[in-house]
């Protein structure tokens, strides 16, 4: 006879039979009943106690993005479960896999304004890939098993499934199958696109590949790199598409959009032939849509039907998962020589170089820049580094001067822009990559949003180096305002506080850089301490970042100064 058990501990046995090791989470009223079987199971799955629930579903986050595996995070009804909705938000966007399961009272008081309830299935459907809640126990192993699935297939995104009280208490029968439906299995890829395509590249003279986060979403930077390197095809990454592709290969031309690289921005427009991979043309890459690549064919690469002409008419489309396709694209594709067309990245390339990262990297003339730093950061980091940012002009200076050498290598709120962001997502990094550096960059705005979780660092001796850009201004807001509000600083000042006294309160290690004669130094040391450590430097207050695409402008249109 099989034993009856509480749908509490049915929770925890179908996410170690789902192969759950670790959950954000942080307890409540209605979730108890699933925290006091957790007691049990400490030996079994670890959890991670965050500050704030938000902070628990970025930390979710982080640790999705860096292991490829889903995130899973715990929170209570009412307040609980609502201030997951930025990250939830978040994950959809950026495509991550999360399962959030939240408490929720009993289902005799639903409806009924009880306490702490909300009805947050309503509320999260805009922002979830899919929804549930349960009310009884012999449903849950079922429900969890397909949150699980409908989590990481396809197109990754967060999945909610909220629990009653009562369904926690419930005793029932556990059996547990994993969920798996074969429609998913049924998509074909179609080689008479596959061979089309093929001819379509091996006839351009202009070709440009366009890498997405669907590269790192489908295990294929092997494939993309053998693809690249065959072809000798210039290739440019979104923002979530970086560490795709190492910063190193001489194919790489960078970063694309608003604050992306002069070439690759410049050049799109004058290529014949775009191949675009899991990517979805976002206006920070494409800017004004009526003037994007209109001498190109578009081949667009994803495995979403709906990103499919969404935001760009493309001529051939290929729908499926990316590493399989460019398998078979590989198979099919010429090497061409591309020697002048090379030549025009190379040029803008320099160009850029003279005008803009020249200054960034050495100049003395005024404070510390952002540039610098990241300079510094790449002569002393480890290999295996992963880059964690926070949203703002720290954010585009990391991400375009970081030097990316390994895989599911960039974590930051791409799609969202969520500031406070950076923070609890590297304590999930840090734990979804144990043997990685996690080099945590955050602003003075960005920071005071998710401090909190220095706690969590602290109580689960978390190691991440965080570097604090500080100009004491909103920057990215602060530079909009210069250029398009005639420098109206209109709230973007920040009186900060004594930011040793904080970390200090935290048991962290912590310095202050004010000049820039200790910079170099300082920064390897950091990087060189076993411990958490937390670098302050200041950075000349109206810093820019260029180059840059005014917004609604075409990405011709892109400034270095």
């Amino acid at each position: 006879m099989n034993k009856y058990i509480k749908g509490s501990e049915i929770i925890l046995k179908t996410l170690i039979l789902e192969k759950t090791k670790y959950i954000f989470g942080y307890p409540g009223g209605a979730i108890m009943p699933i925290y006091d079987a957790l007691y049990y199971y400490i030996n079994h799955i670890s959890h991670i106690l965050t500050r704030h629930e938000q902070g628990a579903i970025h930390a979710a986050q982080g640790y999705a993005r860096v292991s490829g595996k889903v995130g899973v995070c715990f929170t209570t009804s009412g307040p609980g479960a609502t201030n997951l909705i930025t990250g939830l938000a978040d994950s959809l966007i950026d495509s991550t896999a999360i399962l959030c399961i939240t408490g929720q009272v009993s289902s005799n008081l639903l409806g009924t304004d009880a306490f702490q309830e909300t009805d947050i299935i309503d509320i999260s459907i805009p922002v979830t890939k899919w929804n549930y809640q349960v009310t009884k126990a012999k449903d849950i192993s079922y429900i969890l098993s397909k949150g699980f699935f409908l989590a990481k297939s396809g197109r990754p995104g967060p999945v909610l499934i909220d629990i009653t009280k009562d369904a926690q208490l419930e005793l029932s029968n556990f059996k547990y199958k994993k969920y798996f439906n074969f429609f998913f299995k049924k998509k074909k890829i179609n080689l008479k696109k596959i061979e089309k395509a093929a001819t379509i590249i091996n006839n351009s003279s202009k070709p440009f590949i366009l890498i997405g986060q669907g590269i790192i979403l489908a295990n294929a930077e092997k494939e993309l790199k053998e693809f690249i390197e065959k072809t000798n095809i210039p290739a440019a990454s979104t923002l979530l598409g970086l560490g795709a592709l190492k910063t190193e290969n001489i194919l790489n031309m960078g970063m694309l959009g608003m604050h992306g690289h002069y070439a690759p921005n410049l050049l799109t427009n004058q290529s014949d032939v775009i191949i675009a991979i899991g990517m979805r043309f976002d206006d920070r890459v494409t800017g004004d849509l009526t003037k994007y690549a209109k001498k190109s064919n578009i081949i667009h690469i994803d495995i979403d039907e709906s990103e499919i002409n969404k935001n760009i008419n493309t001529n051939i489309f290929l729908l499926g998962n990316c590493k399989k396709i460019l398998k078979l694209l590989l198979s099919k594709i010429d090497r061409k020589k591309n020697k002048k067309w090379k030549k025009f990245f190379i040029f803008l390339k320099k160009k850029e170089e003279k005008k803009v990262i020249t200054n960034d990297y050495y100049t003395n003339n005024i404070g510390i820049t952002m540039g610098e730093v990241i300079n510094y950061i790449n002569l002393f980091k480890k290999k295996n580094s992963v880059l964690v940012t926070d949203v703002g002009q720290h954010q585009m200076s990391a991400s375009r001067y970081f030097n990316f050498t390994c895989k599911k290598s960039q974590i930051t709120s791409g799609g969202l822009g969520t500031m406070g962001f950076a923070l609890p997502a590297s304590i999930g990094a840090k734990i979804g990559a144990k043997n990685c550096q996690i080099i945590c960059i955050v602003g003075d705005g960005g920071i005071q949003m998710t401090l909190q979780e220095l706690g969590t660092i602290m109580q689960h001796n978390i190691t991440i180096k965080i570097i604090l850009l500080n100009n004491n201004y909103l920057g990215m807001v602060r530079q909009w305002q210069e250029f398009f509000f005639e420098r109206r600083y209109s709230y973007t000042k920040i009186i900060n506080p004594d930011f040793l006294k904080i970390f200090s309160s935290y048991g962290i290690k912590y310095k202050k850089i004010l000049k820039r004669k200790y910079l170099k130094q300082d920064i390897k040391d950091m990087l060189n301490t076993k411990n958490t450590y937390i670098l302050e430097i200041m950075i000349e207050k109206e810093y820019k970042v260029f180059p840059m695409i005014t917004p609604g402008n075409s990405i011709e249109k892109i400034r270095l100064k």
